[in-house]
């Protein structure tokens, strides 16, 4: 295994945005270092014969290779693990290397898994890839829970959930669906990339592992790629370790570095992200040239009740239905925007559009838009929307 480094609260029940700055961190063992130093270094050398003997024991004070363990990396997994309220996390180079490896510690040859409909499209690539193993997965795009309990199996080894879903933005009613994967020994996994720690807390609603691709949120400036597990029990942190080890999924220490620079602001971005969203929303909901907005915190969402009962915040992601459903008004749309460029991801302080046919639902060939709002100023993005829909 691998040291854990100083992971004490600074002061007693400390808020979110105390935990980003300083949970974790040790200054004093650092020469002073109000940064967190960058470790960039693949080898740690061991002060003698006994010390490199011993360097599997489960307390060992040494790091050995940094594919196994980074001391830059390991401040950002204290920080991470602390804002999920979890125990333990480990981080990778990708949001998808997270998210395979944390598949792959659940499944086995002939395995099922029960996923959720609308989930993020290289996840569910990935379940397909699965399929040459002979593990099999059922998508289940109903929103009712029962939905997603009558598709277990016997040889179920894994529930896998987004909420709000990909595309659609649906909320799933997540802690009636964990009580039921817990008693049928069914691990359950849920990507929490779309929403933040700081909103929703899935290992809270019963969920065993949660998922991030840190590129988004988490790094918040489009400049880093990279995911994290995190969880609670010892033994699925144990079994991660060797996917992890032996797949090489590894983060860089500049990149460890990086996302705990975006933690500094994680929460006022997401406020700010949160903010803008719903203002552009609740625009595109009065508009004569939208059919239907999908947006979670709207009070005409069909699951807004639900959704208020599962997160304290919503985030910068939404889509929406123009009226005009031809390819042309989209493209004509898309083409118009000056402040949200045209690019996959999200999370970043810039904002961003796509659209097409992409995303499945009630009608999968309706043509939807999804937009991320970034950190420019609210009253423009608003403004830079309904120019484009003029």
């Amino acid at each position: 295994m691998k040291p854990r480094p100083h992971a004490d609260d600074p002061i007693a029940n400390p808020g979110f945005e105390t935990l980003c700055a300083h949970f974790g961190e040790d200054p004093t063992s650092q020469f002073g270092a109000a940064s967190v130093p960058i470790y960039q270094t693949s080898t740690f050398i061991y002060p003698d014969a006994e010390a490199f003997e011993a360097r599997r024991a489960p307390d060992t004070p040494h790091y050995d290779y940094t594919r196994g363990g980074n001391p830059t990396a390991a401040v950002l997994e204290a920080k991470l693990a602390r804002l999920e309220r979890g125990a333990w996390a480990e981080s990778f180079g990708s949001g998808m290397g997270a998210i395979s490896a944390a598949i792959n510690l659940a499944v086995r040859s002939e395995a099922h898994v029960v996923c959720v409909g609308n989930v993020y499209s290289p996840t569910s690539a990935y379940l397909r890839h699965l399929e040459r193993f002979g593990v099999r997965t059922t998508f289940v795009r109903e929103l009712d829970p029962q939905a997603f309990i009558d598709a277990i199996t016997p040889a179920t080894r894994l529930m896998y959930l987004e909420s709000p879903t990909t595309g659609l933005f649906e909320i799933l009613d997540v802690r009636a669906i964990t009580p039921v994967c817990r008693e049928r020994g069914i691990l359950t996994i849920f990507d929490n990339s779309c929403v933040s720690s700081l909103f929703q807390s899935p290992l809270e609603m019963g969920c065993d592992l949660v998922v991030h691709s840190a590129t988004k949120y988490i790094g918040g400036h489009s400049d880093v790629v990279a995911g994290v597990v995190v969880g609670r029990d010892e033994r699925l942190r144990d079994r991660l370790f060797r996917e992890i080890e032996l797949c090489g999924a590894t983060l860089d220490p500049f990149g460890a570095w990086l996302l705990i620079r975006g933690l500094r602001t994680l929460a006022l971005r997401m406020r700010h992200h949160e903010q803008a969203a719903l203002a552009v929303a609740r625009m595109l909901a009065g508009h004569p040239a939208v059919r239907a907005v999908h947006h979670p915190g709207l009070e005409s969402h069909p699951q807004h009740a639900l959704a208020r009962t599962q997160m304290s915040g919503f985030s910068s992601l939404f889509s929406f239905e123009p009226a005009d459903q031809s390819r042309e008004a989209t493209l004509s749309f898309l083409n118009r925007l000056r402040l949200f460029r045209q690019g996959v991801s999200w999370g970043g302080h810039e904002s961003l559009a796509i659209g097409g046919k992409l995303f499945g639902g009630p009608n999968p060939q309706s043509r939807v838009i999804r937009l991320h709002c970034g950190l420019e100023s609210i009253p423009d993005l608003v403004a830079d929307v309904a120019q484009a829909l003029a």
